[in-house]
């Protein structure tokens, strides 16, 4: 078979023979894997978006333990992504790491499932619905709560990567739709959260719990079928080996050459004299003067070889450099996505918490869940990604010169920009609520007459800004990650979600430990039409502005990666 037909970045099929370039990848591949992220979306969604209600009116938890509970498995979906990519990039590969991870994933909402559903393991509640549970049905929920965290972490840093592997860079016309794959990934995201919010959260409302997590089960087992649907069309990048161990390398070697000067001539840095890197599935890449104490890693000494051959702990290569360089450069970036992600977190918890003091009802009978107003979310992002794609991109880029209108760190820093509004909405809005809860004297009533549709801006404003800082975060994770780390580089993109859930629970504890001294309600208390959460939004939106002056700091100084060009 002729050597063209076969893409230039080392791709392979599942068997691990090479892929050819006609026959896989593409648009063919994608649909399979944007069917598997829609489902998995949809099942994460159907227990996330509702689950701070569970927790408060079936496991009988105050609010800020329950909003605690909510952000704390919501960080740890978001740290097991570093586990999953860790064992994508270095043993499975991210075809097997997605299929295994699946599984376990489908295990763990079947234990949730039958949490809520068989007597004996779902929480028994008295004729005024106050439920109480037994430290079995409280073990076996969180059991199966964080199966599917596990599950979580082996897909999420897998999904995009794997997406995006489909295109090959070295091909122009493939590269140009790569950045297309990023958008209409998340707009597949927001399709599942979408059915989440809206059919799943009334089912678990007003048809029980059993089937609120049941569907999800099952959209699950079908996000499993429709990835193993497209496998023969799938591109798979070669492993690389352990990119941890390759970061340590270079820092053993560095340290231990602290004497040692680099040269002037960066050409004299020890690199292969073969065509392709030393790292398998990555291209080479470029010196950058940058973090140039690490250079000293690949400075060749006479001690450095072994029985003719290099000692990977005394001498490495260039390219190996610049892949932890990429990292520790990519380090300031993904800590300004931290406040971002507690901002985003609210959604799940104090946003539903505010949404249950309102007019739920819309019209004379039907009454909305308070969850499911993060269907306003979704529906942004819905109009927002095809927007952004077709019409805001083409505009921006007659004025910026720019392929893609903005570049990705332009994109994330206007996302940044436009949440704030969100919090100062959110916080406004409650200032309004508690206005009209002190003039009519409505605080013990449960719902206070005021539609809980006066929440759709924020919602909608979280949204507009989901599309900018999200989907350019991902991509740009994706780019700027070394070839034969991108699942590790997702994966850490991911983590700030997780500490921006954790950082959520920590100002949720601390505003509490100090609003609620001699005896006063505090910000949070379990009823909110005696506390100020405006406060905690408005707390929010001065740290997401502070966040952002940072920001701009950071992607100032940040330098784009560059890797080898290829000759031939």
């Amino acid at each position: 078979m002729a050597e063209d037909c076969f893409t230039k970045d080392g791709a392979t099929d599942f068997r691990g023979n090479p892929a050819i370039k006609k026959e896989t990848g593409t648009w063919k591949a994608c649909p399979y894997i944007l069917g598997n992220e829609c489902c998995e979306r949809l099942a994460y969604y159907g227990i996330n978006t509702n689950l701070v209600n569970y927790l408060k009116f079936q496991l009988n938890q105050s609010n800020v333990v329950a909003v605690n509970n909510v952000t704390n498995w919501s960080g740890t979906c978001y740290v097991m992504p570093l586990l999953g990519a860790f064992l994508a990039d270095a043993y499975l590969g991210r075809y097997w790491t997605i299929a295994s991870f699946s599984i376990i994933y489908v295990f763990g909402m079947t234990l949730l499932t039958l949490s809520a559903s068989i007597h004996g393991l779902k929480p028994s509640c008295d004729r005024t619905n106050v439920c109480h549970t037994t430290g079995l049905q409280t073990s076996v929920f969180f059991l199966g709560l964080y199966l599917t965290a596990l599950g979580t972490g082996g897909i999420k840093p897998c999904v995009s990567s794997f997406g995006a592997d489909q295109f090959d860079d070295s091909d122009e016309d493939e590269k140009k739709r790569k950045s297309s794959f990023f958008n209409w990934f998340y707009f597949s995201i927001n399709i599942g959260a979408l059915i989440a919010a809206s059919v799943l959260v009334w089912i678990q409302t007003n048809v029980g719990w059993g089937w609120g997590f049941g569907i999800p089960a099952v959209a699950m087992a079908i996000a499993v079928v429709s990835f193993f649907s497209g496998t023969r069309l799938y591109r798979n990048q070669r492993l690389g080996g352990s990119p941890l161990t390759r970061m340590c390398q270079v820092l053993v070697a560095s340290f231990r050459k602290l004497r040692v000067e680099v040269p002037n001539d960066k050409s004299l840095l020890f690199e292969t004299a073969d065509h392709e890197s030393a790292v398998m599935g990555s291209r080479k890449h470029d010196h950058t003067d940058q973090l140039s104490f690490l250079d000293k890693a690949a400075v060749e000494t006479p001690s450095d070889r072994l029985k003719g051959s290099a000692n990977q702990w005394k001498l490495c290569t260039v390219t190996q450099v610049e892949e932890l360089k990429s990292i520790i450069r990519l380090l300031p970036v993904w800590a300004t996505g931290i406040i971002f992600s507690a901002v985003y977190s609210q959604m799940g918890t104090l946003f539903v918490l505010q949404g249950n003091t309102m007019d739920l009802r819309m019209g004379k009978s039907f009454e909305i869940p308070s969850a499911s107003l993060s269907l306003f979310d979704t529906i942004s992002v819905i109009f927002w990604v095809p927007i952004y794609d077709r019409a805001i991109v083409p505009f921006a880029r007659r004025f910026t010169g720019h392929k893609n209108g903005f570049t990705q760190l332009q994109r994330i820093a206007i996302g940044l920009v436009i949440s704030i509004f969100a919090m100062l909405v959110a916080g406004n809005l409650e200032l309004v609520r508690l206005r009209e809860v002190r003039k009519h004297n409505y605080y013990e009533l449960k719902h206070i007459p005021m539609s809980i549709f006066w929440q759709v801006p924020q919602y909608f404003i979280i949204g507009c800004a989901e599309v900018f800082t999200f989907i350019g975060q991902l991509e740009f994770f994706y780019e700027q990650a070394p070839d034969a780390m991108r699942s590790l580089c997702s994966a850490l993109s991911l983590t700030t979600a997780a500490l921006g859930n954790y950082f959520s629970t920590f100002l949720v504890n601390i505003v509490t430990d100090m609003s609620t001294r001699h005896g006063k309600p505090g910000w949070i208390p379990d009823n909110l039409n005696h506390g100020h959460l405006h406060y905690f939004f408005w707390l929010l939106a001065v740290l997401s502005v502070l966040n952002l002056g940072v920001y701009l700091l950071v992607a100032k100084w940040y330098t784009y990666k560059k890797a080898v060009v290829s000759s031939d």
